[in-house]
């Protein structure tokens, strides 16, 4: 549990995260305006956060480790 909110995303991830969710949060106003594009806000709040519940569950990261002084 203590790994929880470790920051198990890439920086570039981060931002390809935040790009495809404002994508599809804008089916919801611009596009087709249909419900699913607020899915859109799942990727927005992981890519900020640059925590994905699912990589830590599954012991994934790729954020580079940083090495000992």
């Amino acid at each position: 549990m203590k790994n929880f909110l470790i920051v198990t995303e890439h920086p570039i991830e981060r931002v390809l995260r935040v790009l495809v969710g404002l994508a599809l949060l804008s089916i919801v106003f611009i596009g087709p305006k249909t419900l699913w594009g607020w899915i859109g806000v799942l990727p927005i709040l992981t890519g900020a956060s640059g925590l994905c519940p699912l990589y830590t569950i599954l012991g994934i990261s790729t954020c580079p480790k940083k090495s000992a002084p």
